[in-house]
């Protein structure tokens, strides 16, 4: 295993509208809430990296990536969400290593939300 990779550097993607979206983003998960605008410092924590079979039904098939955000207060977070009109999958998961849930950005990317056990 290579150590000259020590974690992922950014996550980019297209979007029809990228101002909004990434004021979205920023109103209400906190992402690049910083004065340059573009450096998101993060807390400690696991990431993984998993490639799904082509035809996985785990995210929209049209849909070539799924972010998935590690959050404390999964509960607490859904909350605030749905108050502020975030479309919101009813389905929850939990398993050993965390609990989950989904919410759409306004251009429709599912996001996978999820509160390691800890």
């Amino acid at each position: 295993m290579s150590r000259h990779v020590t974690g992922i550097g950014g996550f980019f993607f297209r979007a029809n509208d990228h101002k909004a979206l990434a004021k979205w983003y920023n109103d209400h998960f906190g992402i690049n809430d910083q004065d340059n605008g573009w450096i998101w410092q993060q807390d400690a924590g696991p990431t993984v990296f998993s490639p799904f079979k082509r035809d996985s039904d785990y995210f929209d098939a049209k849909q070539q990536f799924m972010l998935n955000l590690r959050v404390h207060d999964i509960d607490g977070l859904l909350k605030k969400l749905e108050e502020a009109g975030v479309r919101i999958d009813p389905k929850r998961q939990d398993e050993d290593y965390g609990r989950f849930a989904w919410v759409y950005d306004p251009e429709g990317n599912k996001i996978e939300l999820w509160e390691p056990k800890g």
